[in-house]
């Protein structure tokens, strides 16, 4: 628990908090916290389950690959692009952690979110990133695309979607 702990994930805490201001930084080692509220009827307003199209789900997942990419070897470049899909996105960061692998440059990691996660696996060799983003609430996950586009230049971008957890 510990650990997780550390690493900006407090299993205590529900995993798209209202009362969290979006791109909040947790201050002195505290970590967001609030009541687990599941899914009911008469909890609509405190589940953060999105309500669009007539459906009502968890969450919004994106599976996005760039294809012809550039910078997928630069650590900072990325931390900052992944910074800026959050900041876009209104979305709340809790924590980054990035590995650079070596000898082929590549770099794995995630954006912890109060809403979900954005994760980025690069293989520089190849010009090719995936990225997994993934937000419930109010967050607008779709604005990280062009985020995305900015920050590597890929000559063309996949993306795919899918509505996880929906309410039959």
């Amino acid at each position: 628990m510990k650990a997780l702990h550390d690493l900006g994930m407090d299993l205590e805490a529900t995993a798209c908090p209202s009362d969290i201001p979006h791109n909040a930084e947790p201050q002195g080692g505290d970590k967001p916290s609030a009541d687990i509220v599941p899914f009911t009827q008469s909890h609509e307003n405190l589940d953060h389950f999105i309500h669009k199209d007539g459906e009502v789900f968890a969450g919004t997942h994106l599976i996005i690959d760039l294809w012809g990419a550039d910078r997928l070897d630069d650590i900072d470049h990325i931390s900052a692009a992944l910074r800026e899909c959050v900041e876009k996105a209104k979305a709340t960061l809790l924590h980054i952690h990035l590995h650079h692998f070596t000898p082929n440059g590549g770099v794995s990691g995630v954006a912890v979110l109060a809403e979900s996660h954005i994760s980025i696996h690069t293989w520089p060799e190849k010009n090719y990133a995936a990225l997994d983003v993934f937000m419930c609430g109010d967050s607008e996950p779709h604005r990280a695309i062009d985020v995305l586009k900015e920050a590597f230049g890929p000559d063309s971008v996949e993306v795919g979607e899918h509505r996880r957890g929906k309410v039959l």
